[in-house]
């Protein structure tokens, strides 16, 4: 592995794998569910770290580690295989104009950036369904708002920092609001609950404006 991830201890079946960049995690994260390191059971990702839970009857810590660090991270943003999700995004929220604005770009620009290049879910948190969705383009870098909001409506666009996300639920939230959609990302009826996995290809699709 060309930068080799700092290994922690995890409770008594885990290793935390810590990184310096969000590239650096999501290539070894990549790597990892390809490898199919023996006795591993799961990993969970991060912004910078990789969490995996290992077997104690079929391997050790050393072991996980010693393999984790053999791996060669993969590069760039490599979704699954398959055809990406499709999200059908209204774009007509409180801070598009005032978002690409802060990008020097036009309310068209921000539009086709958004939804001209693949995004890939690099990791999900914040609530069930919350994918952290991250691209190879040119980036979409924009702070989050100063003071958050107290209510997000479910189905809220946002972008914050380099990510784009969609919110799953009604709840607080800071990022800056560019568009909606009607497509749950978290369904209890459906298999799995979650629309999107780490490793998620998406494409917002536009589908109207104000």
């Amino acid at each position: 592995m060309s930068s080799a991830p700092r290994v922690l201890r995890a409770g008594e079946r885990g290793i935390l794998l810590e990184f310096d960049s969000l590239a650096a995690a999501v290539g070894c994260r990549a790597a990892l569910s390809r490898a199919a390191i023996p006795g591993v059971e799961d990993a969970v990702s991060g912004a910078r770290t990789v969490m995996l839970r290992f077997d104690p009857a079929m391997t050790s810590r050393e072991a996980v580690a010693a393999a984790v660090t053999a791996i060669e991270p993969e590069p760039g943003l490599l979704p699954r295989s398959g055809a990406p999700v499709e999200i059908p995004v209204v774009y007509d929220s409180a801070d598009l104009v005032s978002t690409a604005a802060l990008l020097g770009l036009s309310v068209d620009g921000l539009i086709a950036a958004h939804t001209g290049r693949t995004w890939v879910c690099a990791f999900g948190g914040f609530a069930p369904g919350f994918g952290y969705l991250v691209s190879d383009e040119p980036s979409l870098d924009v702070p989050r708002l100063e003071t958050p909001r107290t209510r997000v409506p479910a189905g809220a666009v946002g972008l914050a920092g380099e990510f784009s996300g969609v919110y799953p639920r009604a709840s607080p939230g800071g990022w800056r609001l560019i568009g909606r959609t009607d497509v749950p990302m978290w369904s209890p009826e459906r298999t799995p609950p979650a629309l999107l996995a780490v490793g998620s290809a998406v494409r917002f699709v536009e589908a109207g404006r104000s």
